[in-house]
């Protein structure tokens, strides 16, 4: 049995509750990871000043804006490659995946290009005070430096998990973050470079990660190869690739212009509440990594399983992994709820103002985390099936459709408190919103195909 029969076999013959488990492991590990290095940078920066720490805040969206470029290639790029491996279209698998890499780096170096030249202005559109403003300078500049590098990683990461290698990519984004975690401290103190040095502790991490997220593809360990020449020339693939991620690009893009719309209204009450409400932020990306893991370990078993047209896996992979991720955000919640000003304290406990600020804000977000794994399951479904417009539309939902709606809304009528309520309010209409759509999805799936009847082109790829 050659390397792709035997991955092909692995993906839909194994037990789904075991094969999810074991993708979504690596996963977990990889998100947690680069969570604890975002968090790393606030921690480390909040002890230079607490307008510091809320530069990091601000230059968050911006890094949000990469990471959607990167997202939306690598999300695309994915979810087709799943499917063309399931339906063992492996050429055609590897020019997607060739495809998504080169334009990663040509769209990285024009946000680097376009983010350099107007940098002041975008600092103080993303919701820097004049007292954040030169700290989000200092280290945004060389967050525009890396994200050529960045995106491309984004889209290596996906292609890894798409083939059902998590544990490659794992290894690349581990290493990547514990370097962060120790240059982080050496570059800010020892150094003594401030914030500049946390972004440059970043910035030589996010290398280190790419290059050995490069190396399985440089050395034949997997099934599709990036080429140059594998490169598609026909703009309808790109388009296709585009259409496939523009779920991630709105989820991301949405998320950046929240944060944005979150830095504004907070800070009316203060670089406190900037700061409060950045570390918060932090924290609640921390918890919802786990089930972003387990998700993006649920997604390429849905794919290849989608394309091999074997839907009873396909059923068995949602719910199965809908109810891990349930338990795990209850318990999150109830922990988070409970802790919540200890976790502040962790950050910045020299300034009882952010602490107060934040932890009711992380209490109120506490309580609807149960809420929050059906809305990632939906979106994740759909993208994973090709299902792209659907996607797109449930992947607005939490951050565009009800949080940009009620941050303009709540804080005039509630003040801070406002600001507070907002996510978990967005969560909650999440939920309801999207409930007909996952039973829509189940309703409508096709019973699975004799083996005899299967036939490659008979699938439709990005089609609602």
């Amino acid at each position: 049995m050659d390397h792709s029969t035997a991955q092909y076999v692995k993906m839909t013959e194994t037990p789904v509750s075991g094969l999810v488990i074991s993708l979504a492991v690596p996963t977990i590990i990889s998100m947690l990871v680069s969570s604890i290095y975002n968090m790393a940078d606030t921690y480390f920066v909040s002890k230079i000043s607490t307008s510091a720490s809320g530069a990091v805040g601000i230059v968050f969206s911006l890094m949000a804006i990469i990471q959607a470029v990167g997202f939306t290639i690598g999300m695309g790029s994915g979810s087709w490659i799943s499917r063309l491996l399931g339906a063992h279209r492996n050429d055609e698998a590897s020019g997607v995946a060739a495809s998504g890499f080169y334009s990663s780096i040509v769209f990285g170096l024009a946000l680097t290009v376009a983010g350099l030249a107007i940098i002041d202005p975008l600092m103080h559109i993303l919701g820097a005070t004049d007292t954040i403003l030169p700290y989000a300078r200092d280290y945004a500049r060389y967050i525009l430096y890396a994200a050529p590098v960045m995106a491309a990683s984004f889209v290596l990461n996906n292609v890894l998990r798409a083939e059902g290698k998590a544990s490659f990519s794992m290894i690349g984004i581990t290493v990547g973050g514990l370097l962060n975690c120790g240059l982080d401290p050496l570059f800010i103190f020892t150094f003594k470079m401030g914030i500049g040095g946390a972004a440059i502790a970043t910035a030589l991490s996010q290398l280190v990660s790419f290059f050995i997220l490069l190396a399985p593809f440089l050395n034949g360990r997997t099934i599709v190869k990036l080429g140059i020449r594998r490169s598609a020339r026909r703009p309808d693939v790109y388009l296709q690739i585009f259409k496939l991620g523009l779920p991630s690009f709105l989820r991301q893009g949405l998320a950046s212009v929240s944060t944005v719309a979150l830095n504004l209204n907070a800070a009316v009450y203060g670089d406190a509440a900037v700061a409060a409400m950045s570390i918060v932020g932090k924290i609640v990306l921390f918890i919802f990594s786990i089930i972003i893991g387990i998700g993006q370990g649920y997604q390429p078993v849905l794919g290849y399983n989608y394309g091999a047209r074997k839907f009873k896996r396909v059923k068995e992979a949602f719910f199965f992994t809908f109810k891990i991720c349930l338990a795990m955000m209850g318990l999150c919640g109830v922990i988070g709820f409970l802790t919540a000003s200890w976790l502040m304290k962790l950050f910045i406990a020299r300034d009882p103002e952010v602490i107060r600020i934040g932890a009711a804000a992380l209490r109120f977000q506490c309580l609807a985390m149960p809420l929050v794994p059906f809305g990632v399951m939906c979106n994740m479904t759909y993208q994973a099936v090709g299902k792209s417009w659907t996607a797109t539309i449930t992947s607005a939902a939490r951050q565009g459709i009800f949080f940009l709606p009620l941050i303009m809304l709540l804080p005039p009528f509630f003040g801070l408190l406002g600001v507070q309520l907002t996510q978990p309010l967005a969560d909650l209409c999440t939920f309801i919103f999207l409930l007909p759509f996952v039973l829509h999805f189940f309703k409508g799936i096709k019973t699975e195909a004799p083996a005899h009847e299967f036939h490659p082109d008979d699938l439709q790829f990005g089609g609602d």
